[in-house]
């Protein structure tokens, strides 16, 4: 039977051997942490409590009015030390709430015994799951409780669980997936609840066959939940090549997956649901993969949010002497890092730590106009023109030719032969169209 898949896409080495088969371990309780306020896309979190003041693990430290935003919680008990600007993985200076443990792990509000969630209605699980913090783990950090929400007239009919983890060297997912198979389709069960839909599907690359036996197993007794096996291609990840590779829709260009009646989460997103749903429990911790041939002894290590990387590294047997960089996420879309002194955030998939013989330095050249980026392209743009007009500043062709859809995979600098930084320069012209269309809606208010 052929795998399914969607159009284009890249091939990239995948060096998921360093840490595929690595179990889960638990990260020993760190001695301090540093929570941002601001750890999703939306409204930031404004502090609730002061310095000086005690708190246990799963209290809310952070709140925000707005609908698009998520709380944060302490994920330690002791005192806060301080809030304050702190270097964030995001490259910025953030807001965090330091917190000094007590090493007594004291939990607020935990569950005695678990809640019979079939019983619930569909606002009530939104709302357990917004009170939670759970935001999408796969690197997007979108508010659930925001997805499971849509608008008056879409209708929902299908949900879709994003178990490919494409991106190289990342295995988090595939652990969860192998090791709680059974929580991960409990939470699909209760995320397709909420969305009152009736069929669901759980999308993972047939390189991890060890998960889809277990998935399948999990799914035995509900014909409404199918595995999908897909074929191997970067980034099948992807929301919208996902729904096209799974169930054959097309999202538009500029839509979302609402407007063809989907919803995507991700592995973690749907543990973390059961958790909170379930037992109460707070988005307090995530699996990190922290691998690569710059660390020691790559492993699957779940970690408390606000953790320093530097914990995950030295638990993982440090960096080895000609380690040359550190990228949070994978070598596609994640951010290289100048520190290993910034915390886990909810964001926070992987810690990779590359050597030169991961990275070797390559010299760029000018583009030959190959066009191969434009046959990998999944959303069918234009980089090598979107990069050119983003590096003359013409704003309004970037953004007429679609510069916003760019899904900033990374495929097109990959294959490009003269190895122009294609995403960089998009991502620097996107966030420059948006800040003029922002001020466009000012000025029109």
């Amino acid at each position: 039977m052929k795998l399914k898949t969607f159009r284009k896409g890249v091939h990239p080495p995948e060096y998921k051997y360093l840490s595929e088969h690595k179990p889960l371990e638990n990260l020993p309780l760190p001695a301090e942490v540093f929570i941002p306020l601001h750890q999703h896309i939306g409204a930031p979190c404004r502090p609730i409590v002061e310095k000086g003041q005690e708190v246990r693990t799963g209290e809310i430290i952070g709140q925000s009015s707005g609908f698009v935003s998520s709380p944060v919680h302490a994920t330690i008990s002791g005192k806060v030390k301080t809030i304050d600007n702190f270097p964030h993985p995001l490259g910025i200076n953030s807001q965090m709430i330091h917190i000094v443990g007590d090493g007594e792990d004291n939990w607020v509000n935990l569950a005695k015994s678990d809640q019979d969630w079939e019983k619930l209605t569909n606002d009530e699980i939104v709302e357990l799951i917004q009170k939670a913090g759970i935001v999408g783990l796969g690197g997007a950090a979108f508010p659930t409780h925001v997805k499971l929400t849509p608008p008056k007239g879409r209708k929902i009919d299908t949900f879709i669980l994003n178990g490919c983890e494409c991106e190289p060297f990342l295995t988090a997912d595939h652990r969860m997936m192998v090791e709680q198979s059974e929580e991960v389709v409990l939470g699909v069960r209760i995320l397709m609840k909420a969305l009152n839909v009736e069929r669901g599907f759980i999308g993972v690359e047939n390189n991890k066959p060890d998960a889809i036996e277990a998935l399948k197993h999990a799914c035995a007794s509900y014909n409404n939940i199918d595995v999908i096996p897909l074929r191997v291609k970067y980034p099948q990840g992807a929301e919208k090549m996902l729904i096209k590779a799974v169930i054959d829709r097309e999202v538009p260009t500029g839509g979302l997956p609402l407007d063809v009646g989907v919803v995507v989460n991700n592995v973690g997103t749907a543990i973390a649901v059961a958790e909170a749903v379930v037992k109460q429990k707070p988005l307090v911790e995530r699996v990190v993969t922290v691998t690569g041939d710059g660390v020691h002894e790559p492993k699957n290590v779940i970690a408390r949010i606000g953790t320093p990387f530097q914990n995950l590294v030295d638990f993982s047997g440090g960096l080895i002497d000609d380690t040359v960089q550190i990228i949070m996420g994978g070598p596609m879309m994640g951010l290289a890092q100048h520190s290993l002194n910034v915390p886990v955030i909810k964001a926070t998939s992987g810690i990779l730590c590359l050597t030169d013989r991961d990275l070797p330095r390559k010299k760029e050249y000018f583009c030959i106009q190959c066009g191969n980026c434009i046959g990998v392209c999944p959303m069918n743009l234009l980089p090598t023109r979107l990069a050119r007009f983003a590096q003359v500043e013409n704003w309004e062709i970037a953004e007429s030719m679609g510069i916003l859809n760019c899904i900033e995979c990374g495929s097109c600098a990959y294959i490009c032969p003269s190895n122009i930084p294609l995403v960089q320069h998009i991502r620097i012209g996107k966030l420059k169209v948006n800040e003029l269309k922002n001020k466009q809606k000012s000025n029109n208010a």
